[in-house]
């Protein structure tokens, strides 16, 4: 079993409690390396997220959570770190985790352009533009008038497109979403992001969604919260298949992966609280899908999109 995950919040609590031991097993973390290792997980994605708990949204957190990427997941725990295409077709020639470096909102760039390039020279590769709520670039979900993107977030698309960070939609209001998909010349992603249709929470995103990012070469990161997953109750594994398997069937199997959000959700899918229970999720879709299917959705849409859509070498 291969694993490619979008999305986790390990570094907001490494931010916030830096102690925290994710070379072992911390019983405070979801996401340890012991637990990929074991998971089989191919690469995982590290969000930059900055906690309302910090005391401001500044770029020195965007440096902090930076820095604790490279000493603690790289540096003691030995992940390789991924920046380019070539650095994560080694990872998994290597069998070594591979970990890539994205942020979850714009809000600390603060509209400038180059600390987005600074970014960049940090390794970050993946940016959402908002969290739940307004910034200087765009709308959140949460935010109640759904604007679209600001002039400065539609010059962050374009920077985006040229420099090679890939947009990320999880969380952007439907009128910034239909925006991006005006405005980028390249695919673009939902890290971790479920269905409407089947849960009507704002974070998911509805067919129309689903099928444009489908058509533009994008994968959507089925996201493990269970508020995300349905609304009367406490969820099980069988309603992450249905909502991978409503994902394939509107956005087709290239489009459909896993986006776990562990160590940002309170609350877990039973079976499925930690890395370690990808196995069972892996049982549960061979039961329902095709076994190429299931290889798809566990890793291989992500792999061949990021050796598509990253940088080739640290050259390029």
């Amino acid at each position: 079993m291969t694993i490619i995950d979008a999305h986790c919040d390990v570094l907001g609590k490494l931010l916030l409690e830096p102690t925290l031991d994710f070379a072992g097993n911390d019983p405070s973390l979801d996401v340890t390396m012991p637990k990929l290792r074991q998971a089989g997980v191919l690469m995982q994605l590290f969000a930059i997220w900055i906690p309302e708990r910090v005391d401001e949204p500044g770029f020195k957190h965007v440096l902090h959570s930076a820095e604790l990427f490279r000493d603690k997941v790289v540096g003691q725990a030995g992940m390789a770190l991924v920046r380019t295409s070539e650095d994560l077709t080694r990872a998994a020639a290597g069998g070594t985790p591979g970990a890539m470096l994205t942020m979850e909102g714009a809000d600390a760039l603060a509209g400038s352009m180059e600390r987005l390039r600074a970014a960049y020279d940090l390794g970050v590769r993946c940016l959402g533009l908002t969290w739940n709520y307004a910034n200087w670039a765009a709308d959140g979900v949460l935010e109640p008038r759904n604007g679209a993107l600001t002039l400065k977030g539609r010059r962050l698309v374009a920077e985006c497109n040229a420099m090679g960070i890939i947009i990320d939609v999880s969380h952007l209001a439907e009128r910034g979403f239909w925006e991006v998909a005006e405005r980028s010349e390249r695919p673009f992603v939902a890290s971790h992001s479920n269905v409407l249709e089947l849960c009507g929470h704002p974070r998911n995103l509805n067919r129309e969604q689903i099928r444009c990012i489908a058509s533009r070469g994008g994968v959507i990161g089925i996201n493990f919260f269970p508020p995300f997953l349905r609304t009367d109750g406490p969820a099980a594994i069988d309603d992450v298949v249905r909502h991978i398997e409503t994902a394939l069937e509107w956005g087709g199997d290239r489009a459909v992966g896993l986006g776990s959000d562990f160590d940002g959700i309170g609350s877990k899918v039973e079976g499925l609280e930690d890395p370690t229970g990808y196995e069972k999720l892996a049982e549960a879709l061979a039961k329902r899908l095709t076994d190429e299917q299931t290889e798809r959705v566990l890793y291989r849409n992500w792999y061949e999109f990021f050796v598509s859509e990253l940088p080739k070498t640290e050259c390029n």
